[in-house]
């Protein structure tokens, strides 16, 4: 199976530990974010797999190589300027050749990738989209009015939203509304989709999901694997 990993961001919430080192080679514990994603896609049986990069892209294929200390195939496609989130893919259009799962290069998951696939297929969508129950604690009591009449007020309520994991499967023929060399990011490339009538849908996943994404967030993957608390597979 293929699947394409986004590593060509810039990683500018997390400076300046990515002013030297791109942010899918920052450690966690004793692998970089990129091989534990490259371990755990090779642990649901995925053998062909491209690294997207802009950034430090000399860096990373040197670092992470052509995927035998994997055991799987690994190719790049480099971005001469970036191409946002979904843009990547013009480069690899004739190189996707069926069904492919896309993941965001700072997702740390133990997802059943193999699942998604399998769902994906049986349901026969043209684009997946992992979707995620997310909590969103407020720090403030939350008043329902009536007019001016205040008739309800609720303590630090908890929101609950269904977000976009940044995990896809994608059909190759999707990318064909992708523009060539142009930054095109991910919530356009679905609008499109949806807007000429493609068939786009959610896989709801329940598995451990880890946004890599601000300093904070690093700081506290770090302390969680630490811990021995950080559920992931792919080390």
């Amino acid at each position: 199976m293929q699947a394409v990993i986004l590593a060509g961001g810039l990683g500018k919430r997390l400076r300046p530990l990515t002013e030297v080192i791109p942010k899918p080679l920052l450690p966690i514990g004793e692998a970089s974010i990129l091989e534990i994603i490259i371990g755990n896609l090779r642990q649901y049986e995925f053998q062909d797999i491209f690294i997207a990069t802009n950034y430090r892209s000399e860096l990373i294929e040197s670092y992470i190589g052509n995927g035998d200390k994997f055991d799987l195939k690994i190719h790049y496609s480099r971005e001469e300027v970036p191409l946002g989130t979904a843009g990547p893919l013009s480069l690899l259009k004739h190189k996707l050749i069926r069904e492919f799962v896309l993941t965001n290069g700072d997702i740390l998951t133990n997802l059943n990738f193999k699942a998604l696939a399998d769902w994906h297929r049986s349901q026969a969508f043209d684009l997946t989209v992992v979707t995620k129950a997310f909590q969103t604690p407020l720090s403030y009591g939350v008043i329902r009015c009536e007019g001016d009449q205040i008739v309800e007020i609720t303590e630090k309520p908890v929101l609950e939203s269904i977000i976009n994991a940044g995990i896809y499967c994608i059909e190759p023929k999707c990318l064909e509304v992708i523009p060539e060399n142009e930054p095109y990011g991910m919530n356009t490339f679905i609008r499109t989709l949806i807007q000429k009538g493609f068939s786009v849908g959610q896989y709801r996943m329940d598995s451990y999901w880890f946004d890599i994404g601000q300093f904070q967030d690093y700081e506290r993957a770090m302390k969680l694997h630490e811990e021995g608390k950080l559920l992931i597979s792919g080390q």
